[in-house]
């Protein structure tokens, strides 16, 4: 058999089942009998038997035909769209809630307060508390610890049941809270656990959870699609799945990633459409126009279009003397991620550090998220500080806002534009449109970076997101200012989009903290139009440069804080790291027993040591 080809094998292999059917048939008597499939034998007893065998045969006839990695995906696919629907629109039925409670006691402040604090803060209590009895691991985002298990490391209890319930239903009072908060990392942990479940609870699938590397290729797969169905950009997950959690990479897994992913995002999407609720508050105002359309909910088309659409000028989306400011925005949004995940990892030590303080969080598990939470929605209170900041927006409004086609203010005098509908948020009477960019990227950037610290179910990108496009924004406000007129090209006048700079930010600023380029492919799917794509690449793959030389990225750092089994790639500047031997950092100087060693010196050597493992040899 050996130099065959697979084809060969095959023909070979079943040849040699058949003579050997043929032998056993004859073994008593000499004359052959039928024998049944050994799997149809407990299918011949009972009343519904004949319904059984054709439904096993009809199993067999879709396997042999469709094909058992393709059933597998699209079934996949369909449960992590109708359960990403699920989420969002329970999720904005919290949000509604929470305005709808804060709008109906407009008469009194004190009430408003008590409405906005205690709302969030009963939510994230009750999703650390669940997640906590119910399945600490779902805690977090959860895209480390698949890091590790798709470089072959077990972690138990990462992939059950209980914690697939624990993270959706954590997840979902997480983000229903309005706390700067994500939802992609646990979806990609979500999306894993499906796949796990699907093929250790259905029989059909039983080879693929029974065959260790078929497993790992369906949980790459399985990454890619959490992140499709989130965002419904299948094309950016599969590269941002691939460069978040993989180091080597099967390109035999592609067409897996590409399939399922794509197939999500579609049923995804016409979900929204079916529910109606596709393009809600996206009435973007057309550039150029004398009255532009205020931003307030438009009716809902009847296709299926982008999530945060944007109606970019085509013809001259930008001009080259522009791409100096595109670049100091990815240079800068390559410290600003930097000095994020520098932030995430000083809040987490100094926590553990604290004895004291860790001693009492530990025994009161649940007070932590609470300050935290009472903290932050303390701030963004809209009649208080939150007015500065826009702080009734939620992420969803807020990217809409900022992706807007409108300039806001022009030489920084926020009377002379009109806002209208959730633009609103923006305005303040005693400040204009730079000092409250300001104040929320300021805020937004602290309170992200603590928000992601809290023992629930969450993720980082979404937060990240929104900073980077209020920092863009507030780039092409500032363009807009110093160029009223806009930049002057072959006696053509062609004005700034600010709406533009805040996609470049956006992109640049997440794909630092990820250490990933695919965000540039995500924001186009995010926003429909890929006009913009030279600037974001450079500001992505600046960013990228700049933060991998001083920090490593968001998901390797809380691998070296939860000290998960898993080396991460080195930085720059220590290469000289890859020629270290094992000899030249192993410990020489152990306690070790021989065979021959008596109890007296057994007694001795446990004595002078605090190692719980000693080597046995046999001899020294």
């Amino acid at each position: 058999m050996y130099g065959r080809y697979t084809q060969d094998l095959g023909t070979f292999a079943k040849d040699e089942a058949a003579r050997l059917r043929l032998q056993q048939g004859h073994g008593e008597g000499g004359t052959p009998r039928p024998r049944r499939p050994s799997k149809l034998l407990e299918y011949t007893q009972g009343r519904c038997a004949p319904c059984r065998v054709c439904a096993l045969q009809c199993q067999r006839f879709l396997i042999s035909k469709v094909g058992e990695d393709w059933v597998f995906l699209i079934l996949l696919g369909l449960v992590m769209a109708l359960l990403s629907w699920a989420m969002d629109f329970a999720i904005a039925t919290c949000l509604q809630a929470q305005k709808w409670m804060y709008g109906g006691l407009d008469t009194n402040v004190l009430l408003q307060y008590l409405a906005w604090v205690t709302y969030p803060t009963v939510l994230i209590t009750f999703s650390a508390g669940f997640t906590q009895i119910l399945a600490p691991q779902a805690v977090g985002s959860g895209i480390p610890e698949m890091k590790t298990i798709l470089r072959g490391v077990v972690l138990k209890e990462y992939l059950t049941l209980k914690t697939f319930v624990a993270k959706v239903i954590g997840l979902m009072c997480a983000l229903g809270s309005g706390m700067p908060l994500g939802k992609e990392g646990p979806f990609v942990h979500i999306a894993s656990m499906c796949a796990a479940l699907l093929s250790r609870f259905l029989s059909l699938f039983g080879g693929i959870y029974e065959n260790e590397a078929r497993n790992i290729e369906m949980l790459a797969a399985a990454c890619a699609v959490g992140v499709g169905c989130c965002f419904a950009a299948p094309i950016g997950g599969v590269l941002f799945s691939i460069e978040v959690t993989s180091t080597f990479f099967a390109v035999r897994n592609y067409w897996r990633g590409f399939f399922a992913a794509t197939f999500s995002a579609f049923i995804f999407r016409v979900l929204a459409v079916w529910n109606k609720d596709e393009g809600t508050s996206s009435g973007w105002g057309t550039w150029g126009s004398p009255h532009p359309a205020p931003l307030t909910p438009a009716t809902p088309p009847e296709t299926i279009t982008a999530l945060f659409k944007t109606r970019f000028r085509l013809d001259f989306p930008f001009d080259l003397q522009e791409l100096p400011a595109f670049a100091v925005i990815g240079i800068a949004s390559g410290f600003g991620g930097a000095l994020f995940v520098y932030l995430n990892r000083k809040i987490v030590q100094f926590m553990r550090r604290q004895k004291t303080i860790n001693r009492f969080l530990m025994k009161k598990r649940l007070l932590f998220p609470a300050l935290v939470t009472l903290l932050i929605s303390t701030l963004t209170f809209p009649p208080g500080f939150g007015q500065f900041m826009a702080g009734q927006l939620t992420q969803k409004d807020t990217l809409v806002t900022l992706f807007d086609n409108q300039t806001w203010a022009k030489q920084g005098v926020s009377d002379e534009f009109e806002y209208l509908g959730i633009l609103e948020a923006w305005c303040h009477p005693r400040s204009n449109v730079f000092v409250t960019l300001v104040v929320f990227i300021l805020m937004k950037f602290w309170m992200s970076a603590l928000a992601t610290t809290i023992p629930v179910p969450c993720g980082a990108f979404m937060p990240v997101f929104v900073i980077g496009a209020a920092f863009g924004r507030l780039v092409g406000e500032s363009m807009a200012a110093w160029f009223p007129d806009g930049i002057h090209t072959d006696s053509n006048t062609y004005r700034i989009v600010p709406g533009g700079y805040a996609v470049v930010g956006a992109a640049a600023l997440s794909g630092a903290v990820t250490h990933t380029v695919s965000t540039a492919v995500i924001v186009f799917e995010l926003t429909g139009q890929i006009s913009h794509i030279l600037p974001v690449m450079i500001a992505v793959i600046l960013a990228n440069a700049v933060a991998q030389s001083l920090q490593p990225s968001l998901y390797d750092s809380i691998i070296c804080i939860k000290k998960l089994p898993y080396l991460p790639e080195l930085g720059w500047g220590h290469h000289e790291k890859y020629n270290v031997r094992v000899e030249d950092i192993m410990v020489r100087d152990i306690r070790y027993i021989t065979l021959n060693c008596k109890y007296r010196d057994l007694q001795h050597v446990l004595h002078s040591t605090k190692m719980k493992s000693l080597p046995l040899v046999e001899s020294a």
